[in-house]
């Protein structure tokens, strides 16, 4: 600060017109006219000082207050591009410097983590100080601001069911898209915004995620051998009439009790493909216990006999180590030669360590030459045998990635899934797993982008599934399953938000009982025949979804629902109402357009979000 003295007047009046000084104040020489001249100078020139440094202190309180406001603009504008911060930061400036703006500079500068450093100079000519200093002064401030802002975890639950398809499935792509790209911000520093997507139908398909989510696949077991006989074949040469009937065939070699199966007889057709128990054997003839052939057509040539393995002349498999018990049912695959066996239950009659027998199986059955799986079908099994709501009829699904519901007192939460596993989801054939599996959290606008155009709409809907996958997207309670860049952070982390997006164009219309549709579903998910014949487990897919609502918004989730072309389905206008986070979180759509508007919506509230909550 240049601080100017006061001039000390000498009082004229007390002063003796004798004394040196009046003397000196009479006096009219040039030397005198002289020094007056350059005090006066001096004077003027301080003077100047004092009018120049109370301008530049004005000036300078108004260029602190527009780099003031220019930091905050750079700091608020966290969303932006660099060059769209610095043009906010500028306008802001210029608009408070008014006729200085255009001699001006401003400069910005990331300053730490978090912080915005902004400069601003100009320089200002001299007025009457240039007497003294003939050179302008140079004005300069500076000003700090916090970047704010938040960290963003969405997730999209995005419905691709049947009806979505045509243009309402292309509606959704480019809704979806225009939020990625507005919420995917170029910077993700000091605060990242993340996005992950679940596409739903009749489940969600968990992709390499399914076997810790749910649990693993039970192995096949692998199938060496299958016979029903001991492989010695006899001719037969007649069968009596008689009761009971007495077959001849010559040094057959069988004895009393033995199980044997009689195959390709001509005339008494009625013994063919048939088990007999046989006694009173001699070298060349027994009898077929209990076996009245007397009304039997005559036999006429023909006839082989085989040797049973066991009493019911059953298959007996061999598969080394097998982890089967009696009782158990067993699905069969790829088995070469006896091929009766591929994709048929059979139930478990006996067992040994490395053999089991096939309940029922009888005998006829091809010889066995290689390969073959043989397949538990129990929940948690690469199959599942069930009975269908239409006919009680027995049904074989195999189950796929996608996942069903979770069951039991963690029905409605987020907790971990190593002790509270999914559900399994066997589908059929008419209403298949989405092809598109989920995507974690991440910054990878690209990726994004890539798995949204290969949307397909398909299947029925199980919306509540997508909504409980949609907070595990984001849960810290999760974050193990996902990769440490798609993790999400613990609940309350300062400045980070954790939002769901659900969209859906109709009624949660798909429930679930062992991991198949239940049959108390709607008919929109599937013929009585696909269904199981048990109501779902958990209750009306709404409700579970209304659980779940109310668990996350515990939680401090923000949701945000989409309605698209719900045509006055009540029940599920007023379940995205009461889901959503508020009425202004909640959007019913009413086509394509409006669709896009209501996602563009969002992302603009979410991108709000992240600089101002």
């Amino acid at each position: 600060m240049i601080i100017v003295p006061k001039p000390r007047f000498l009082d004229m009046k007390m002063v003796s017109r004798r004394s040196p000084i009046g003397t000196f104040a009479r006096n009219r020489s040039g030397n005198v006219a002289m020094m007056w001249a350059l005090m006066g100078t001096v004077l003027l020139g301080l003077i100047g000082l004092t009018v120049d440094f109370t301008r530049a202190q004005a000036l300078r309180a108004q260029m602190q207050n527009a780099v003031d406001g220019a930091a905050l603009a750079a700091a608020r504008g966290d969303t932006l591009t660099d060059e769209q911060r610095h043009a906010a930061a500028r306008a802001f400036f210029d608009a408070e410097m008014g006729d200085y703006a255009a001699e001006a500079t401003l400069t910005l500068t990331d300053v730490g983590d978090n912080d915005v450093q902004a400069r601003g100079s100009m320089p200002m000519p001299l007025g009457l100080a240039q007497i003294v200093r003939n050179e302008d002064w140079t004005l300069s401030v500076s000003s700090e601001a916090e970047r704010s802002g938040n960290n963003i975890e969405v997730a999209m639950v995005l419905d691709v069911t049947g009806s979505m398809s045509g243009s309402r499935i292309t509606s959704l792509r480019t809704a979806a898209t225009n939020l990625v790209n507005t919420v995917v911000r170029d910077e993700q520093t000091p605060y990242y915004s993340k996005v992950a997507l679940v596409p739903y139908s009749m489940g969600v398909n968990a992709g390499a995620y399914a076997d810790e989510a749910r649990g693993a696949i039970a192995a096949a077991e692998s199938v060496t051998n299958a016979a029903w006989h001991d492989g010695i074949s006899r001719s037969i040469s007649g069968i009596t009439r008689a009761n009971p009937g007495v077959v001849t065939s010559n040094n057959h070699g069988f004895a009393n009790g033995q199980t044997i199966y009689i195959s390709g007889v001509n005339g008494m057709t009625q013994v063919n493909n048939r088990v007999f128990t046989i006694s009173s054997v001699n070298t060349n003839t027994f009898r077929l216990t209990g076996v009245n052939s007397s009304g039997y057509n005559a036999y006429t040539s023909g006839g082989t006999i085989r040797r049973c393995l066991n009493a019911t002349c059953s298959v007996v498999v061999t598969s080394n180590g097998h982890d089967f018990a009696a009782a158990d049912r067993v699905y069969f695959t790829s088995v070469g030669g006896m091929t009766q066996l591929n994709n048929n239950v059979f139930t478990i009659s006996a067992v040994t360590s490395n053999t089991f027998t096939l309940q029922g199986s009888g005998g006829g059955y091809s010889a066995y030459t290689s390969g073959g799986n043989a397949f538990c079908v129990v929940n948690g099994c690469e199959y599942f045998a069930f009975n269908n709501a239409a006919s009680n009829a027995l049904r074989v699904f195999r189950v796929s990635t996608c996942v069903s519901e979770r069951l039991g007192p963690q029905a409605s939460s987020d907790a971990a899934p190593g002790g509270a596993r999914v559900g399994y989801n066997y589908p059929s054939s008419a209403n298949v797993c989405p092809t598109t599996g989920v995507t974690p959290l991440t910054t990878d606008r690209n990726l994004l982008n890539t798995r949204i155009s290969a949307f397909q709409a398909a299947g029925s809907t199980a919306g509540h599934i997508g909504l409980a996958w949609g907070w595990y997207m984001i849960s810290p309670n999760w974050a193990s399953l996902f990769p440490a860049a798609s993790r999400g952070v613990a609940y309350n982390t300062p400045e980070t938000l954790k939002i769901v997006v659900l969209m859906t164009d109709g009624a949660f219309n798909t429930g679930y009982c062992n991991g198949v549709i239940s049959r108390d579903s709607n008919n929109g998910a599937g013929a009585a025949s696909e269904r199981i014949n048990c109501d779902a487990t958990n209750g009306a897919p709404f409700a579970q979804a209304a659980e779940l609502c109310d668990e996350m918004k515990d939680e401090g989730v923000i949701i945000y629902t989409v309605g698209f072309e719900l045509n006055g389905d009540n029940a599920a206008e007023d379940f995205m109402e009461e889901c959503a986070t508020s009425s202004d979180h909640a959007y019913l759509t009413g086509g394509g357009a409006e669709l896009i508007a209501a996602f563009d919506a969002i992302a603009a509230s979410i991108s709000q979000l992240r600089i101002t909550r």
